[in-house]
């Protein structure tokens, strides 16, 4: 029984000697979505509907009205500053130039946070859809973290 506390004790000891660091802001999770000409994404809450409609809304492109980023990410304990997060965006279509939309953000959450970033339906149809994308976490002029889709 002393052996186990002692080895409690003693990994303890070792947890608080290990110098920790504050966690940085960093992006958790990206989303992108298409939207319908009423600004709707899925046409109810739950995942597979959503996932239909928006297999829908691709085979429909006269139903798009815009691509939305939808990108949770948290700010560090000791994150301060102004954040910008920037999406760049790759398209299927010949000769089309890749996108960059950019936009300042504001933490509003307890934990996280989520912010939007979106293509007109102008943009999305010049990229001939979107195969790749990048999202970026920006404070000040330093990039803080970076999520990027499979082909990009």
């Amino acid at each position: 029984m002393r052996a186990y506390y002692g080895f409690l004790l003693g990994g303890l000891l070792l947890a608080l000697a290990v110098p920790t660091q504050a966690a940085s802001a960093r992006i958790l999770k990206v989303l992108p979505h298409l939207l319908d000409q009423k600004g709707r994404h899925t046409l109810s809450p739950s995942l597979f509907e959503r996932d239909a409609y928006q297999s829908n809304l691709r085979s429909n492109r006269d139903m798009v009205s815009a691509l939305r980023f939808d990108v949770q990410w948290k700010r560090g304990s000791k994150s301060e500053g102004k954040f910008r997060m920037r999406i760049e965006t790759r398209g299927g279509a010949a000769g089309s130039e890749p996108l960059t939309v950019e936009e300042e953000v504001k933490f509003k959450g307890l934990f996280t946070a989520w912010s939007s970033l979106s293509l007109t339906r102008e943009q999305y149809l010049a990229l001939g859809g979107v195969s790749a994308w990048r999202a970026t976490l920006w404070r000040d002029d330093e990039q803080i973290d970076e999520v990027k889709s499979f082909l990009w």
